[in-house]
């Protein structure tokens, strides 16, 4: 793999950008592969990284019906955080955290990380002690916290309108490991590393079915022909149930449209990422100048890459009742992801009804945040068949059992979360 550095930058400049290669191969599909990871987003090229990374399995294609990262991993808002409430995500959420510590160094890439740190808002004293009561979990499991009263919020964020708004701001709590990661640049690391260590990403290959003998998968039907497989992946984002049924078993899943928004570019003017408490909103400003934000779902079944208007005003007047001042800046662009919302509100991370097949799935809105360890825990479940111990809460038989995880305390009902 070719290395990355100042030096080499500085090279290449002189030489007129001539000297640089692919970042990785686009291969064509063989007969037949050990493992197939349908979907090169994320999760998908995590998992193959991790593969080849920790458990020497390099015989592996992740495929893709387009091209890699232009699903969901190119629409969202880039935010990373652990400030989770139950122990079991708190772990597995912070040790994400931790690999995106080391993810530049680890992947010789620039993926413009910044721990600006993330902030969430208190607008009544039930939520303030709520919160109190989740920044102690975070402090039983070691995770960095701080709660901060009205006047230490104003100093960190003087664009919010702390007393005159609709939901004047109580308090709230400060992840300060906490930021950003430039998404792009994510799926590029991750298919880079993975192709220098053998596996094949194929592009522009859909999948037409799956081929199931018995209780076991075979293969897959592609655009590019039948490929055999010993192990199946699906990392797929909102398209998990239409993979699953073409396997011939259902997943506890609905998908769901998730709308992000940019504006145009100012001056520095929010450097840290605030999450509004008495809304869902959330913004943060990119390196150009842009303030990246979004909201909840569109609340209905959907498979379109695009919101509708209800949601546009409903996200724009939350974040106007929060900070006045972004009444003055336009919009320039919007769009949507699809993303499944399981019956409980967290992610699958799992073996499925039929043997051979596994799903990485159902990550509502925390899908980003965990790519390396949702990727680093299917690995672990592809290579010994047991799930890793830091995500064994997120098995599919959690929902038969009745063993659902109650992260927001809402219950399992998908539109809730």
């Amino acid at each position: 793999m070719q290395a990355y550095s100042a030096l080499r930058l500085a090279v290449e400049a002189l030489r007129g950008q001539r000297g640089w290669k692919s970042a990785w191969q686009d291969a064509q599909p063989k007969p037949a592969y050990d493992v197939v990871i349908v979907g090169a987003g994320g999760h998908g090229l995590a998992t193959a990284y991790y593969l080849a990374k920790e458990h020497g399995i390099i015989d592996v294609a992740v495929i893709d019906k387009g091209l890699l990262g232009l699903g969901n991993l190119g629409r969202n808002t880039t935010i990373i955080r652990s400030n989770y409430f139950t122990a079991p995500n708190i772990r597995f959420y912070d040790h994400a955290l931790k690999l995106w510590e080391s993810f530049e160094q680890d992947l010789n890439f620039n993926a413009m990380i910044s721990q600006r740190g993330t902030l969430n808002l208190a607008h009544t004293d039930g939520q303030r002690d709520l919160f109190a009561r989740r920044a102690n979990a975070m402090r039983l499991e070691g995770v960095d916290i701080e709660m901060l009263d009205r006047a230490e919020i104003g100093q960190f964020c003087p664009l919010i309108d702390l007393e005159g708004g609709r939901f004047p701001v109580v308090g709230g709590f400060f992840q300060r490991r906490g930021g950003t990661v430039r998404h792009d640049a994510v799926g590029w690391a991750y298919a880079r590393a993975a192709s220098a260590m053998g596996v094949d990403i194929v592009q522009n290959c859909a999948i037409t079915g799956v081929r199931v003998e018995g209780a076991r998968a075979v293969g897959v039907d592609t655009a590019k022909g039948f490929i055999r497989a010993n192990r199946i992946v699906f990392a797929v984002a909102g398209h998990s149930s239409e993979l699953a049924g073409m396997a011939g078993f259902r997943l506890p899943i609905e998908t769901h449209v998730l709308q992000a928004f940019v504006t145009e570019s100012v001056k520095p003017m929010i450097d840290i990422v605030v999450t509004y408490g008495a809304g869902h909103f959330y913004v943060s400003q990119s390196n150009k100048g842009g303030l990246v934000f979004g909201g909840g779902t569109d609340g209905w079944n959907s498979y379109a890459q695009r919101g509708s208007l209800p949601m546009v005003m409903d996200v724009h007047a939350a974040g106007v009742t929060l900070m006045p001042a972004l009444s003055q800046l336009r919009v320039l662009r919007q769009w949507g992801g699809v993303m499944d919302m399981s019956m409980d509100g967290n992610p699958i991370i799992s073996k499925t009804p039929v043997d051979n097949i596994m799903v990485s799935t159902g990550w509502c809105y925390g899908g980003f945040k965990a790519i390396p360890a949702g990727g680093r825990s299917m690995a672990h479940l592809v290579a010994t068949g047991e799930p890793s111990p830091l995500a064994a809460h997120f098995g599919l038989d959690r929902f038969a059992s009745g063993h659902i995880i109650d992260e927001r305390g809402v219950g399992p009902f998908p539109y809730l979360h």
